[in-house]
């Protein structure tokens, strides 16, 4: 009894390389590099290997095996839609960010003006904003009408306008001269 597990492991191993050629070969035909071709090959295995528990015995490995590469490549595909090719380090030189002091005051200015809200306000602001939750789940929470809860918010999120002095959501983000010396678009909470 104690053979068999390393006999299934042998059996999964010899099927899967012997479906090594029929994998590359579509490899090769789906991405039209050697190099990328072993590369995803090679990931497919990994993934297979890892997942060896999932493959039924006594059904076909090789359509096992493309699938998981024909997955594995789409999924690359997908990432590389997301990530900047950038190997000489140009489209790195370019960025630049805004100095982390301006949020950190912007932060302690926030926070001094939500201590100054009255108590059923924050508490609302705070369940809705920074909590995420919806008003009718606040409303509960707070056993209050969904319409009292609407009208808290309402009334901090002025209140918090007034005391932070903003007058418009464009004054969120960095300032004109930071924006300018940075070369950042300034962004707006909407």
């Amino acid at each position: 009894m104690a053979k068999e597990p390393e006999q299934t492991e042998y059996n999964f191993k010899r099927e899967m390389l012997a479906a090594l050629p029929n994998l590359r070969a579509f490899a090769i035909s789906l991405i039209r590099s050697r190099d990328r071709a072993d590369d995803l090959v090679q990931d497919t295995i990994m993934k297979a290997w890892a997942k060896q528990d999932s493959y039924q015995p006594g059904t076909n490995m090789r359509a096992w095996l493309v699938t998981i590469l024909r997955n594995e490549f789409y999924s690359q595909i997908r990432k590389s839609g997301r990530e900047v090719q950038d190997t000489d380090g140009a489209y790195t030189a370019r960025l630049s960010v805004p100095p982390e002091q301006h949020g950190s005051v912007d932060l302690q200015d926030f926070r001094s003006a939500l201590a100054k809200l009255p108590d059923d306000q924050r508490e609302a602001i705070l369940l809705i904003g920074a909590s995420g939750f919806a008003y009718e789940e606040a409303a509960e929470i707070c056993g209050c009408p969904v319409g009292t809860i609407k009208s808290r918010v309402s009334r901090a999120r002025i209140r918090l306008q007034e005391l932070l002095g903003i007058e418009n959501e464009n004054e969120f983000g960095p300032d004109a001269q930071t924006t300018a010396a940075t070369g950042t678009a300034s962004s707006s909470i909407r």
